[in-house]
């Protein structure tokens, strides 16, 4: 009797003094690390590139800059140390940082942008106020949403703890595996074989317009093709990793173990860095890291972090293989901010550039917005479709190349005018901050196990907010929804029990 009255206190004795150790452990780093990273993003970044030679005026454009630098300098920093991973909410901070705060700082202070302005400098000064709005609204949207409690569905009745969820059902998890290898295999063969997709995206591109699936003013096809050849292979993949990552009886089974090789062999084929645009690898990367350690804070914290030194340093030369080799651009940069005024980073640019334009147009009232709705509509169907912001806009300006951006600001001002925007951001907010709450769920209790549709969702959804966030929203949306369909397709809701989570 002593002997097992021993043994049942001795977890009991040892679990209050490990429990509180990870807590208090991160608390004491975490308080280690907040004020350096505080002042790095807020400070140091920001008076580095202050101290930057330049032709810049330093006028109103320049304060209002550095005000959006430093406060989303300020609130990524928040992100980083939260003891909650917020997905999407991290994300959108660290797009906002760079991409229309310290890049467009760099061009201010430099005075050389990577697409021209062709409007007033006042375009541009309220482009930057209006992103500041927008990012306002968008912190009183998670705000409301942090404000409103999680409605809770209701618990077993068995007693089992657990609920009703969205989980993956099974078998048609098995039907997307086969629909997976079957349409990346159509796409591939379609290309005329692998070795097109360890070229170059220009060899991509010119192999996709000879094969007839792109018409003469309309790429539906060639969006269909690309998207059902990459998308369903990204979900079978995360699918299966979240199953091994969260499964000790997955681990341990062959069949299971031989689908995920069998399907990273397939993402490394269609979704590789080389002939795929680096926003979408970053989808496909963020997705798999968040998937894969569903429950480390330390790679949530990693991942952003060393996200602001990657698109400062890295992302602008990750295009070496866009051009075949004798087409590459050649990289000269004396200064490691010198990719951020000619490269990539024209978010706010185009913004200003976009003011210009509904200046002499007028709004759309809707009009931008139903056409990326309808994505799916091919223009010999709809003739008057709109074309992609970035693209009218370009047009507008005399461009040749009008592959530009339209950040999603950009989207909501063109067809809802200011009062748009800021409710278009405010929404996004609370949608992102209400998500993120429900993942956090989902993956530090006892939730759906290894098939819950959510934990794979938000990932997915967390690396494509680059892409959603950069724009055109007419460019973006066709992936998004394909992936949304598949997703739709194989849910199911049932009661999951704690047995089936081991």
């Amino acid at each position: 009797m002593t002997s097992v009255h021993t043994s049942a206190r001795t977890p009991t004795r040892g679990r209050p003094s490990d429990a509180p150790a990870r807590p208090i452990a991160w608390a004491m780093l975490s308080r280690a690390l907040s004020v350096p990273l505080i002042l790095g993003l807020v400070c140091f970044l920001p008076a580095v590139i202050a101290a930057q030679p330049g032709s810049g005026v330093r006028d109103t454009a320049y304060w209002l800059q550095l005000v959006l630098t430093c406060y989303a300098g300020a609130r990524l920093a928040t992100m980083i140390l939260s003891t909650r991973r917020r997905l999407l909410q991290g994300v959108f901070w660290m797009f906002v940082y760079i991409a229309m705060g310290v890049a467009p700082f760099a061009q201010v202070v430099i005075g050389q942008t990577p697409t021209p302005m062709v409007g007033p400098r006042q375009d541009l000064v309220t482009a930057i106020a209006m992103v500041l709005v927008g990012c306002a609204a968008s912190d009183l949207g998670a705000l409301l949403a942090s404000r409103r409690p999680l409605r809770r569905r209701a618990p077993s009745v068995r007693g089992s703890g657990g609920g009703k969820a969205a989980v993956a059902h099974p078998l048609r998890l098995r039907l997307l595996v086969l629909l997976a290898f079957a349409a990346s295999a159509f796409y591939v063969l379609k290309l005329g074989g692998p070795a097109v997709f360890f070229s170059s995206r220009q060899e991509i591109n010119e192999t996709v317009a000879a094969s007839g699936v792109v018409t003469e003013g309309s790429n539906v096809g060639s969006a269909f093709i690309k998207g059902f050849g990459q998308v369903p292979a990204l979900l079978a993949l995360l699918f299966y990793t979240r199953r091994l990552a969260t499964s000790h009886r997955a681990r341990r089974t062959p069949s299971t173990v031989l689908v995920w090789v069998a399907l990273a062999a397939l993402n490394l084929v269609v979704n590789n860095p080389i002939s795929n645009a680096r926003y979408w690898f970053l989808t496909v990367l963020m997705a798999f890291v968040f998937t894969a350690f569903p429950s480390s804070a330390a790679f949530y914290r990693t991942l952003l972090a060393t996200g602001v030194v990657g698109a400062l340093v890295v992302f602008p030369y990750a295009d070496r293989f866009r051009y075949e080799e004798g087409g590459q651009r050649p990289v000269q940069s004396a200064s490691v901010f010198e990719p951020l005024v000619t490269k990539d980073y024209d978010q706010m640019v185009m913004f200003a550039n976009t003011i210009s334009w509904v200046d002499t147009r007028g709004h759309t009232y809707g009009r931008q917005l139903t056409g990326s709705a309808l994505f799916f509509v091919p223009r010999a169907v709809w003739s008057g479709k709109p074309e992609d912001t970035g693209v009218r806009v370009g047009q507008w300006m005399g461009l040749r190349m009008t592959n530009l951006s339209a950040p999603l600001w950009t989207e909501f001002w063109v067809d809802l005018g200011p009062a748009g925007m800021v409710g278009g951001m405010a929404l996004i907010g609370y949608a992102a901050a209400r998500t993120d709450r429900r993942y956090a769920l989902a993956v530090t209790r006892a939730g759906p196990g290894s098939g819950s549709v959510l934990a794979i969702a938000a990932p997915l959804i967390a690396g494509y907010t680059f892409i959603l966030l950069r724009g055109p929203l007419l460019q973006a949306v066709g992936k998004l929804a394909i992936a949304a369909l598949c997703l739709l397709l194989i849910t199911t809701f049932r009661e999951q029990r704690a047995a089936r989570r081991r």
